[in-house]
């Protein structure tokens, strides 16, 4: 059998196994009583309301993991990408023939997809009050996200199979050059063309809150657009906040969940906290590592091109562009086992620098280990989370942690 299809295989197999054991070992490790520190998340009814959303979510996951894996292998195994590559040669040009084979391979991931979407927002969520998606907004949601990936990615993915097609060695570097223009254009522009195609933002009203938060603003010496309300509530129960675009760009978001279940304080330590992210150079350093991993991508895809056992592997008996650029990504996929933890690392620390941050500029830290609790009790978070899951997965630190860390902030300052 041929080398690469063992390994892409084994790799498969492998991966999706050991995530399988992550999912399991996260639920042997929950507990019928919360940490003391974290006694006051919950009521014990809330609590055993997140023990059981923690089940369902991790049943659901290994499910969905074992039937994407599985439908993955019989697709390889069934030789599934020669036939794909007959169905879209629909032209003698092979960019245009590259755009309707992986048309057709987004068709076949969204339709294996779509069934489990499904069941996690209607269902699942709903299920522990936390669904407030329509059927209208899911469809709309779908459908604006296909037009959008046909009008943005179609372009860059076009110009991609052209360079590795025309540019020969040199090509990685056209990519890399083309990919990294296209994600600082389309980060400078998501706060204000993209993502309202999905959520209606409104600048915050509250003029006592916005006064406080602009203050907080001047004291961090932080430049913001403007300080927005989105609508959260209609897809989920959930809080959250976060900060998008750059340069002129850059905004603070707001759920409209967020607002209404934390008071004044608690709104100004998450600012702060997402101030933080920014002032402490998070974002650019997030984008460099971003580019950084994209270019090595691209240069080692480039070499393999021109493996034609990498082509004979899944069943192709020519050596088209589109093709292995699909068959690279299978055998680069192992990486991630690496790749993932190494990545959520410095999330983590990046999640407890800002909270530091949060807390210098704020009267006091406890504001924000209040509304950290807030927020984990109102999502049912796990509060026991296996530590192996919490290394490979966790891009923020767990709660427990997260407290902890205030606590020692708050002990640490001059009295």
């Amino acid at each position: 059998m041929n080398p690469y299809l063992i390994f892409t295989l084994a790799a498969l197999v492998l991966a999706s196994g050991w995530e399988i054991l992550l999912e399991w070992l996260n639920l042997r490790c929950l507990s019928p009583t919360a940490p003391p520190q974290l006694a006051d998340v919950h009521d014990p009814k809330s609590y055993r309301r997140s023990q059981e959303y923690a089940r369902a979510r991790g049943t659901w996951d290994m499910t969905a993991q074992a039937v994407t894996t599985l439908a993955t292998l019989t697709f390889i195994l069934a030789g599934g990408f020669p036939l794909v590559d007959g169905l879209a040669r629909i032209s003698d040009n092979e960019i245009v023939t590259g755009l309707a084979f992986f048309a057709l391979l987004f068709a076949g991931s969204e339709i294996l997809g779509l069934p489990f979407s499904i069941y996690r927002t209607f269902v699942l969520e709903a299920r522990f009050g936390f669904n407030t998606t329509t059927v209208a907004t899911f469809v709309l949601d779908r459908l604006k996200g296909y037009i959008l990936a046909a009008a943005i990615g179609l372009p860059l993915l076009a110009a991609v199979l052209w360079f590795f097609s025309t540019q020969g060695p040199s090509a990685w570097l056209w990519c890399w050059a083309a990919t990294t223009a296209f994600s600082l254009v389309l980060t400078y522009l998501a706060p204000t063309l993209i993502m309202p195609l999905f959520n209606t933002f409104t600048p915050l009203k509250d003029k006592e809150l916005l006064r406080r938060l602009g203050d907080l603003a001047r004291r961090t010496r932080f430049d913001v657009s403007g300080i927005y309300v989105m609508d959260g509530s209609r897809r989920s129960t959930k809080a959250n906040a976060f900060f998008t675009g750059l340069g002129r760009s850059k905004r603070i978001a707001l759920y409209d969940t967020l607002l209404s279940g934390h008071d004044a304080e608690e709104i100004e330590a998450i600012l702060a906290h997402e101030i933080g992210h920014y002032r402490l150079g998070h974002i650019t350093r997030g984008l460099l590592l971003s580019t950084l991993q994209t270019g090595i991508l691209l240069f080692l895809m480039g070499q393999a091109l021109s493996l034609r056992g990498l082509y004979e592997a899944f069943g192709m008996t020519s050596m088209p562009v589109h093709a292995g650029l699909v068959f690279f990504l299978l055998l680069y996929s192992p990486a991630s086992l690496v790749l993932t933890p190494i990545f959520a690392y410095l999330s983590r620390r990046h999640e407890y620098a800002a909270d530091t941050f949060a807390a210098a500029h704020l009267p006091s830290p406890e504001p924000l280990a209040r509304a950290l609790k807030k927020i984990s009790g109102q999502s049912l978070a796990n509060l026991t989370p296996h530590p192996w899951y919490v290394f490979f997965h966790y891009s923020h630190p767990p709660l427990g942690a997260r407290i902890a860390a205030l606590d020692d902030a708050a002990a640490a300052r001059p009295r």
